[in-house]
């Protein structure tokens, strides 16, 4: 009997190598070792280090191409382990093998799926990290005590996936939850797995704030933008913005700085406003605030296909009723269920505790295929 199921993974393993194979081709792994090989020759030259802002980019392209080549190496050695456990428990007739070939070789598919939906992360700023702004929609504390349930959500995915993320900008609610808050979340493919995440979150419950426990809807919306490095395509000219420095408004807790260098930029052609208060230097602040301008720029220039900035109208995410993306489900039943790609899960805990690859993947695949429905 175990005989039998040995062929069976052998033949299944085998059907695998060519899928790797693919993989190595669609990621153009061989042009990624070559580039590799020049950069860190880059960075054996004499003076490369003298230029912060260079080495600095430089340094995180390598860290980013080490990461890809090692993730198709490890599909390599644990292909061919699993090949040769197979083989042993095969010779042997050792079906005490077996367990551990079933779960490495179903961990080895998920890790192709994961590898797979990387190779559809074409777009011109998939790479880049992500900027996540958090804003509330009508209805006072239970809509920001919505958005800070998302805000959790979105920073417990990051921690999941060994990313970094950074608070720009962090404003307590009234009673509960957040006015506003942005963060920039810092990993390869951040803003080409995030930018999935778009759009307005809906939220049915019963309110822990409502003395009669009665059930309420909830909105907030999830601004997802790529982080642009300074040398890339929107020019912010010095008379197009206007800044103010001021005190932090709020409590803020631990997230913001106790100073009055709090930074408030004005972008005058598009009426765009971003803030910062969580460094203590007002030129951190000032630096994450044009972070956060830049970003905001280059969302709308894609979203309208401006060819300059000086073409750019701003324009506010409306969030209502029939706008969501998705909905999350408390009560009666629990559900999660994205409107664009009809996925959904019961898990609503996971979920809420950063377990999104599922929907993420779905629209990806969706995306893909054109099966995205509006």
């Amino acid at each position: 009997m175990a005989t039998i199921e040995y062929d069976e993974y052998k033949q299944k393993l085998t059907a695998l190598g060519p899928e790797i194979e693919k993989l190595a081709a669609a990621l153009d792994i061989e042009t990624a070792r070559q580039k590799l090989k020049r950069m860190e020759s880059e960075t054996a030259q004499e003076g490369f280090w003298n230029d912060l802002t260079r080495s600095q980019q430089v340094h995180q392209e390598m860290r980013q191409l080490q990461n890809k080549i090692a993730r198709q190496e490890r599909l390599i050695s644990e292909w061919e382990d699993l090949k040769t456990m197979c083989e042993m428990g095969q010779e042997e007739d050792d079906p005490s093998l077996l367990p551990e070939l079933r779960a490495g070789f179903e961990e080895l598919e998920t890790k192709i799926e994961e590898t797979r939906l990387t190779t559809l992360l074409t777009g011109e700023y998939d790479a880049s990290n992500a900027i996540l702004t958090f804003h509330p929609g009508a209805g006072g504390t239970e809509a920001q005590d919505w958005a800070s349930m998302l805000y959790r959500m979105y920073t417990r995915w990051a921690e999941r996936h060994d990313f970094k993320y950074t608070i720009l900008n962090y404003e307590d609610g009234d009673e509960a939850g957040i006015k506003s808050a942005t963060i920039s979340i810092e990993g390869e493919n951040a803003y080409g797995f995030l930018r999935s995440e778009n759009g307005v979150h809906r939220l049915v419950r019963v309110s822990p704030f409502d003395a009669n426990a009665r059930r309420q809807t909830s909105f907030a919306a999830v601004e997802v933008m790529p982080e642009l490095s300074d040398d890339m395509e929107i020019e912010i000219r010095p008379e197009e913005i206007e800044m103010q420095a001021c005190r932090s408004s709020g409590a803020g807790g631990q997230h913001i700085n106790k100073t009055s260098s709090a930074v408030r930029i004005k972008h005058l052609p598009t009426g765009i406003v971003v803030f910062c208060q969580t460094e203590r230097s007002q030129f951190q602040n000032r630096d994450n605030a044009m972070k956060m301008l830049r970003a905001k720029l280059l969302e709308l220039k894609m979203e309208q296909h401006a060819e300059k900035v000086s073409d750019i109208k701003g324009e506010q995410m409306k969030i209502e009723w029939g706008s969501q993306i998705r909905s999350y489900v408390f009560m009666p039943y629990q559900m999660v269920k994205d409107t664009r790609t009809s996925y959904e899960t019961g898990a609503i805990d996971a979920v809420m505790d950063g377990e999104l690859d599922g929907f993420i993947n779905a629209y990806l695949t969706a995306a893909a295929t054109g099966d995205l429905k509006k």
